[in-house]
């Protein structure tokens, strides 16, 4: 969960950055203090989602960094190698997260600007600032027992999994990847059941929205289930996340409990979504996980360290700006320039490696990775991630266990942008499931526990 797509309305000039490039190298102007005249690799458009990898090996002819273009207009450098990424990680005397001098030059209609404009969030602040932002972040979700994460993920998978069990084929990014991180943050954060669904259209909306039009009105929908659940947790709090943060010490503001609720699903839900694609994508195509979807040697684990190390679902962010002229790994950087880290270039940076061969580590543990970030804006919820996402695999695989893609791996299509690795489409199929049929399914597995534990509770008064 390292970086958001964040929700917010986006300006009526909005377009993707995929629409109509070709991808393809083009003059723009450069970044400040690169060579006048220099190419910009663009990191969006329909070839860079094809071959991001090829990209990344182009650009390391430039050094640790490298000029790129992630939205048409608006440059960067881009951090491709894994030494300089740790010591950009690690410096936060030199490298700030505040991006408001950088916004005053940035073109106000970008499709980027969402997520890079500055909030007061620990995703843009330094600091004390940070330090208080985070330390709510992350005492809220220690307050979370893991067996009762794991608990409601399997509740919400098996939910999803009896919607298109009979059907014998799914789109597993659709109607499950998607799906069901949503539906678990809306508990967390407080919310009761029935509003999952309002969440999951606002946010659809603001990532998928084809015109500004949809956007702007997905932003919106967004940010009237936002007011309505700071609303309900002022009213009377409950076990959740959006009250801890409310009572946290460190005496966050309403204004910065609302916006440390929106980064969190937005880091929470976009990478955690395309980590559980992602590894299944592998798990289904790849000879040497097809046994473990009845119990083989190499786990649902193994698929996720594989994609993290390999193709991380955010693939270039860690948005930083220096406070003054730097001369970093051979490159001189201007004050407040835009300057990001490449965690799938850097991860990469001397080959892709198979599920267990990641410097001879073994497959569940070994080998190290930056998809998580590091330093002190590293992803402060990691362990949750992780556990969301081998149990939502764990539990599809179980009741489907001769679920196979109906497309190779190389056919896979991904999403255009500069910032994720996130599919476009999963298709699937398997030999069908019903609510009738003997022995246990998950229908049975849900509709079988008592009416009060299926049931959210209410929030109750303070």
């Amino acid at each position: 969960m390292t970086s958001p797509r964040l929700p917010r309305p986006r300006s009526a000039g909005h377009r993707d950055p995929g629409d109509g490039a070709s991808g393809a190298p083009r003059r723009v102007m450069p970044p400040p203090m690169t060579p006048p005249g220099s190419e910009v690799t663009q990191l969006y458009g329909p070839e860079f989602a094809a071959d991001p990898y090829g990209t990344y090996e182009r650009l390391r002819h430039y050094g640790a960094l490298a000029p790129v273009e992630i939205a048409p207009g608006v440059g960067a450098m881009l951090v491709t190698d894994y030494r300089a990424a740790l010591d950009l990680l690690h410096d936060p005397e030199t490298w700030s997260k505040d991006s408001r001098t950088w916004m005053k030059s940035a073109p106000e209609d970008s499709p980027v600007l969402p997520m890079l404009a500055w909030r007061p969030n620990l995703f843009f602040s330094d600091g004390e600032a940070h330090g208080r932002y985070r330390s709510a972040v992350t005492d809220g979700f220690e307050r979370i027992p893991a067996h009762e994460l794991r608990t409601a993920v399997v509740e919400f998978a098996d939910s999803l999994i009896a919607k298109f069990g009979e059907k014998g084929e799914a789109d597993l990014m659709a109607e499950y990847a998607r799906v069901l991180p949503l539906m678990l943050f809306n508990r967390l954060f407080g919310l009761p059941d029935s509003y999952s669904e309002q969440l999951i259209t606002a946010l659809a909306g603001v990532w998928e929205g084809r015109t500004a039009e949809e956007a702007s009105a997905a932003g919106a929908a967004f940010e009237g289930y936002i007011g309505e659940l700071m609303a309900a947790k002022k009213q009377a709090r409950g076990e959740d996340l959006t009250s801890w943060f409310m009572d946290h010490p460190a005496g966050l503001t309403d204004e910065e409990v609302m916006h440390q609720t929106v980064i969190t699903m937005g880091a929470g839900h976009e990478p955690t979504a395309n980590l559980i694609a992602n590894a299944l994508a592998r798990m289904l195509t790849d000879d040497r996980y097809y046994s473990t979807l009845s119990g083989g040697a190499l786990t649902p684990l193994d698929a996720i360290h594989d994609v993290l190390r390999n193709e991380p679902p955010i693939a270039n962010y860690s948005a930083h700006f220096p406070k003054r002229d730097v001369y970093f790994h051979g490159t001189w950087i201007r004050r407040g320039q835009l300057v990001m880290v490449s965690y799938a270039a850097a991860n990469t940076q001397h080959g892709r490696t198979g599920p267990g061969r990641s410097g001879g580590a073994s497959g569940s543990g070994g080998g190290s990775h930056l998809a998580w970030a590091a330093g002190p804006h590293s992803c402060p919820v990691q362990q949750p991630a992780t556990l969301i996402a081998t149990t939502a695999i764990e539990r599809l695989t179980a009741w489907l266990s001769d679920i196979e893609l109906t497309v190779r791996h190389d056919e896979l299509t991904y999403r255009n942008g500069p910032f994720h690795r996130a599919l476009t489409c999963l298709p699937a199929r398997f030999t069908p499931i019903s609510p009738d049929q003997p022995g246990a399914t998950p229908w049975e597995s849900r509709e079988s526990r008592p009416l009060e534990e299926r049931r959210t509770p209410a929030t109750p008064a303070r």
